[in-house]
């Protein structure tokens, strides 16, 4: 059990280094009471039956023991440095949500107060000072909402950055993100079905696949052309249909029952000469609904982007403000919008556009329908 110690080992212990209880110099380590010991101390009652090592075998073990420690500390440090930088990643995409999501709510509160001027002004030539207040009443919760809303973004930022600058004294796990659909502005201005329009489809910008009813308010997919290409695993929205309609000033707003569709598209595009389909993407502003297995996913462009919502809508409002450079989409079944483009540039005239996935040699049932304008009761 005792080994002599080498020279070297020796060289370092102090001369004057001894056993206090018999004067000895040391030459083992008592692993169970961490204390070195002379032979005599060895022999002893007191340690008969702990685990004694040479000193210079203990200090080889000691020193691998803190090496492996030291690997795992520099692991560990290289996946908190690894987390860290996701983090600060994800921190940047917070904040850029969160003023997103300001703008949206400032454009929109524009909307609505812009809307209600319009309103009070209607409600003074008729002397409906009831109604009036009751508009009031809505825009001032509205108002009220947007607030807490923009607040509740921008604690959960700080909360997050507080987070990332504290994770490596903390257990090294990814933070969790709110999601961000709790955040969802809700509410719809009275006076958007005033300005609801009567749109039709236009037979003549329809898609060689696309079938239309006879009051050309629906749009399904018909006998898919022999001659189409198909690319599996991409959605394929060329088949387009523009509206009869279109728009060089004012606000409008419409609205699409898109319940039996599982992919689809729905928006403005500027009104090109090329009436079948093939229309410059930089020239659309579109939302996208798309049912993968069970789970929906609905994106935004120009540009791309996904929007946070969990379920499925079953209509969907379109509201444009030429002047304003706005556009706003809405669930009209939640009462809440979904996504607001604000201080777009419009050049010439302006139409609904409505499209359906080609399918990939599936049959496909996917229809939308225009919402007659709601009539005044």
């Amino acid at each position: 059990m005792s080994k002599k110690l080498n020279p070297q080992l020796q060289h370092n212990i102090r001369e004057d280094a001894c056993c206090e209880s018999h004067l000895e110099p040391p030459q083992l380590f008592c692993d169970n009471d961490q204390v070195i010991l002379c032979g005599k101390c060895f022999q002893s009652q007191e340690h008969k039956n702990h685990i004694v090592y040479g000193i210079q075998e203990a200090a080889e073990n000691y020193r691998k023991l803190f090496q492996e420690i030291l690997n795992t500390l520099r692991m560990k440090l290289d996946v908190a440095k690894s987390i860290l930088t996701d983090e600060q990643e994800r921190m940047r995409v917070i904040q850029e949500e969160e003023q997103n999501f300001k703008t949206m709510i400032e454009s929109e509160y524009s909307m609505q107060f812009r809307l209600l001027s319009e309103e009070n002004e209607l409600k003074d030539c008729t002397g409906d000072s009831n109604i009036r207040g009751v508009s009031l009443n809505h825009l001032s919760r509205f108002a009220t909402e947007l607030g807490e809303k923009s607040q509740e973004m921008l604690q959960n930022a700080r909360y997050y950055l507080e987070r990332s600058e504290s994770l490596l004294l903390q257990c090294l796990e990814p933070a969790r993100i709110t999601d961000l659909s709790s955040c969802q502005v809700r509410g719809m201005n009275p006076m958007l079905p005033v300005l609801q329009r009567h749109i039709t489809l236009d037979p003549e910008t329809a898609h060689p696949c696309l079938v239309l009813s006879e009051d050309l308010r629906r749009v399904r997919i018909g006998n898919i052309q022999q001659g189409v290409p198909c690319h599996p695993g991409r959605l394929d929205f060329s088949a387009t249909v523009m509206s009869l309609e279109s728009f060089t000033s004012g606000r409008h707003y419409w609205e699409v029952d898109v319940e039996k569709a599982t992919k689809w598209q729905l928006g403005i595009s500027e009104d090109s000469a090329d009436r079948r389909g093939n229309m410059p993407e930089a020239s659309k502003v579109l939302l996208t609904g798309s049912l993968m297995g069970t789970s929906y996913t609905f994106w935004v462009f120009p540009p791309l982007k996904k929007v946070c919502l969990r379920k499925q809508m079953l209509k969907v409002g379109v509201f444009l403000d030429y002047e304003y450079g706005q556009i706003s989409f809405y669930n009209v079944t939640e009462r809440s919008l979904i996504y607001n483009f604000s201080s777009l540039t419009f050049q010439g005239a302006l139409r609904p556009i409505f499209s359906l996935c080609i399918p990939n040699g599936d049959m496909n049932s996917d229809s939308l329908t225009i919402s007659l304008p709601h009539v005044p009761s």
